[in-house]
C-alpha cells in the first residue's frame, strides 16, 4: 500500500503547498485533493499551477475526490455544518447536468497536475436503491469517464451509507454497464458501519471488491456514525475496526494501491498536529502488515 493523505484534514483553510509539505513530510506519498472551491479552487488557474508546481516538484502521487457543494464563488459561506448539495445522480435531470459541470471543472485541474484517479459519490446518505438510480448512475459515469480519460485520469466509486453504492451494487453499475476501466475507491470506515459486528461489512467489502479496489480511504469510527477519526484512536471493542484484519486485507490488494488517511478536519489542527498524527496512523498500520507478514 502506498500511504496517503486527503487535504481534507485541511478542508476548512485555502490549500497551498505549505500545507501539501505537512502532509508529505509525515510519509504521503499521494495526496488525494479535496475539490471544494473554499479550499482547493480548481476554477483559479493561478491557484491550480502553484499546486501542480508543487507536486511536480516532489514527485507525489495525486488523486482527486470529486465535488461535494455546488457554489459559483470560492469564498462562499461554508462550514462543517453544510450539507452536500451536489448529486450526480439527482432525480431532477437540470441538478444532475449542473453537478456533472461542477466535477468536469474540477477534473479540468488534471490539464496542470498529474492526478491519476477521481473519486466519485453516487448519491446522498441513506438513498434508496432503484431503477431510477441505477439509470442516472450509468449516465453519469458514463459522460465524466468520457471527460476524464483524455486527461489520464481514472474514475472510481466510492461506497457510500446509502443503498446505491453497497457492494453488490457498485458491481452491478459497473457490470451493466461495461465500465472496464472504472475502479472503486473502498472507504473502510463506510464498510464498517454497514456491519459493525465482527468487522462483517469489511470482510463482505473486500470479498466483492478486491478485483476493482483502485484506492482505500481510510478512517476509524465507532461503529455508530460516520466520525472519521485517525486510525487506532476509537481504541478497541467489539464493534470497533480490527486493524490487524485490515492489514491482512490490504495485503491482498497491489502493492502499489493508496491507502488515503480521509480525517475529519478540526478547527484548530495545524501542519504541526497533522504530520505528528498521520506519522502514528501510519506506524500503526505498518506494524499492523508487519504481523500479518
Amino acid at each position: 500500500m502506498q500511504p496517503g493523505l486527503s487535504t481534507h484534514v485541511f478542508l476548512p483553510q485555502r490549500l497551498h503547498p505549505g500545507l501539501l509539505d505537512a502532509l508529505h513530510k509525515s510519509g504521503a506519498q499521494v495526496i488525494e485533493l479535496f475539490a471544494a472551491r473554499h479550499h482547493f479552487d480548481y476554477t483559479d488557474r493561478a491557484a491550480v499551477r502553484d499546486i501542480a508546481t508543487w507536486f511536480n516538484s516532489t514527485g507525489a502521487g495525486a488523486t482527486l475526490h470529486q465535488p461535494l457543494y455546488l457554489s459559483d464563488r470560492a469564498d462562499a459561506q461554508w462550514s462543517r455544518h453544510v450539507a452536500p448539495n451536489l448529486n450526480l445522480i439527482d432525480p431532477e435531470k437540470s441538478r444532475r447536468i449542473s453537478a456533472m459541470d461542477e466535477v468536469k471543472r474540477a477534473l479540468e485541474s488534471a490539464e496542470q497536475i498529474p492526478i491519476s484517479a477521481c473519486t466519485l459519490h453516487l448519491g446522498y446518505k441513506d438513498d434508496a436503491w432503484n431503477l431510477r438510480a441505477l439509470e442516472n448512475s450509468l449516465t453519469a459515469i458514463e459522460h465524466l469517464k468520457a471527460f476524464a480519460h483524455p486527461l489520464g485520469v481514472r474514475i472510481l466509486l466510492e461506497n457510500l451509507q446509502n443503498e446505491i453504492t453497497t457492494p453488490e451494487h457498485l458491481l452491478e453499475i459497473i457490470n451493466v454497464g461495461h465500465f472496464d476501466r472504472v475502479g472503486v475507491t473502498l472507504d473502510i470506515g463506510h464498510a464498517h458501519l454497514s456491519a459493525p459486528e465482527a468487522n462483517k461489512g469489511i470482510d463482505e467489502a473486500f470479498e466483492l471488491l478486491k478485483p476493482r479496489i483502485a484506492e482505500l480511504h481510510i478512517h476509524d469510527n465507532l461503529g455508530a456514525k460516520d466520525d472519521h477519526l485517525w486510525p487506532g484512536t476509537a481504541g478497541p471493542g467489539s464493534f470497533n475496526i480490527d486493524w490487524h484484519n485490515i492489514a491482512k486485507h490490504i495485503a491482498t490488494l497491489p502493492a502499489n494501491t493508496p491507502g488515503i488517511l480521509e480525517i475529519a478536519h478540526e478547527l484548530d489542527e495545524t501542519p504541526e498536529s497533522v504530520i505528528s498524527k498521520s506519522t502514528q496512523a501510519f506506524d500503526l498500520l505498518k506494524r499492523a502488515t508487519e504481523k500479518v507478514a
